[in-house]
């Protein structure tokens, strides 16, 4: 009987450990408890503990692929529609410096994570040998810097094994995975974070502010016919967003292969990023999410464009959470251990380099875990962890993920040379 294999029941079984959740956290005498538990939290780790007990299979499922691909572009579209990007402009400088930050923390910590687990364990280095670690590791700094398709980019120019690639794959998915739940349990707590770190976050506070004020003025009970535009601009977008995802990651590997036929090191290898769709579909959702924004389509947000797109938002975080198995992990400690070890050193000087700038910088603790997540989740999760401080703030995270895209491949490419330098 188990793991359900049925996809609709795995989602319908998703979908009610939502409905529990949420109808938990409005309940008074649950109130304590989702003080300490952000109700986000609950959303990804739930799922996550039906996984590990065999309930479910995150592996199998199709439904984080058909989230990501329909339900994150119809998400980022209805979440960017009351975008105020004057406001994002007037956060000032602190969040791209604490992007930045999140970047340096991931290129500089692989190569310190592997010298240091080198010094116990010489056999991770392999010099230039085809399983040498430095190979696999860097796609998953090329993941944590900018996402899937970085990942992939990084796989080919590094000539990572298959067999490592799948090892890789588990450590990219535990330790990003394991980081998140600190992020989204901090939002819950970012006034006090904000306090330690001497933060003035009146600017985000003032940003908030604004979105909400404008939501409330044009907040009205949607009719059929709001919510049936509602559905059209978000599924109509994504179709745009997929056909020009098609074209232009055919035409460009087209055109990327004639160059590198002709010139086999050309620059344009480290831009290989651009072949894949994913990324299209991330950009375009978001460009037609900002461009309606100034438009009368910027009224339907009064109709609930935001709260369908939160909706679609938590479908997506569910099934993160799903393909999270902490039994899996223990049961090939023995094979995974070298790998994880270096990951959760990696990700401390990720963290340690973040807090460091922080505090030298005074950001606020909402800068701290959106550039982080921009950089380690992507456009899959930073928008997940913003919208867990406010679904106002849910478009900073978008945009500042895109970012993560563009210097994905380039960042994990100077990441990849140190840490072979080091084997």
């Amino acid at each position: 009987m188990f793991p359900l294999e049925n996809d609709a029941v795995v989602l319908g079984l998703l979908a009610v450990s939502l409905a529990g959740i949420f109808y938990a956290a409005k309940q008074p005498s649950m109130k304590k408890f989702f003080t300490f538990v952000p109700t986000l939290l609950l959303c990804y780790f739930v799922p996550a503990a039906l996984n590990s007990l065999g309930i479910v299979d995150g592996e199998a499922s199709s439904l984080y692929f058909v989230s990501s691909r329909y339900l994150l572009p119809a998400s980022l579209v209805l979440l960017c529609l009351s975008i105020d990007l004057k406001g994002i402009y007037n956060l000032g400088p602190k969040a791209i410096i604490m992007f930045f930050a999140a970047t340096f923390g991931i290129i500089i910590g692989g190569p310190l994570a592997l010298y240091i687990v080198g010094q116990f364990n010489p056999e991770v280095f392999g010099g230039d040998g085809p399983e040498a670690m430095w190979r696999g590791l860097s796609t998953v700094a090329g993941s944590w810097i900018g996402g899937g398709a970085n990942q992939a980019a990084l796989k080919e120019i590094s000539d990572t094994l298959d067999k490592q690639f799948s090892i890789m794959l588990i450590v990219d998915v535990f330790v990003a995975n394991l980081w998140m739940p600190f992020l989204l349990y901090g939002a819950g707590h970012s006034k006090k974070i904000d306090s330690w770190l001497k933060a003035d976050s009146s600017a985000v506070d003032t940003l908030k502010k604004k979105v909400e004020d404008y939501q409330d003025s044009i907040a009205r009970i949607p009719s059929f016919t709001d919510l049936m535009i509602l559905v059209g601009i978000a599924f109509g977008s994504v179709a745009i967003a997929h056909l020009i995802a098609d074209f232009a990651s055919i035409s460009i590997h087209d055109s990327f292969q004639a160059i590198l036929a002709d010139n086999p090191n050309s620059p344009v290898k480290y831009l290989s990023s651009l072949e894949k769709g994913f990324f299209w579909i991330v950009v375009v959702a978001t460009a037609l999410g900002v461009g309606m924004s100034f438009t009368k389509a910027k009224q339907y947000e009064g109709a609930g464009a935001s709260k369908l797109g939160s909706i679609f938002l938590y479908i997506l975080v569910a099934t993160i959470g799903m393909k999270m198995n902490v039994s899996e992990l223990i049961a090939n400690w023995g094979t995974y251990s070298s790998a994880i070890i270096i990951g959760l050193l990696w990700m401390l000087v990720h963290i340690i380099v973040l807090l460091v700038v922080a505090i030298l910088i005074k950001a606020p603790f909402f800068f701290v875990a959106v550039g982080s997540q921009a950089n380690v989740g992507g456009a899959a999760s930073a928008p997940i962890v913003a919208s867990a401080f406010s679904p106002a703030l849910a478009p900073v995270g978008i945009l500042l993920a895109v970012l993560g895209y563009a210097v994905g491949t380039i960042g994990a490419i100077i990441c990849m040379e140190w840490m072979h330098v080091i084997s």
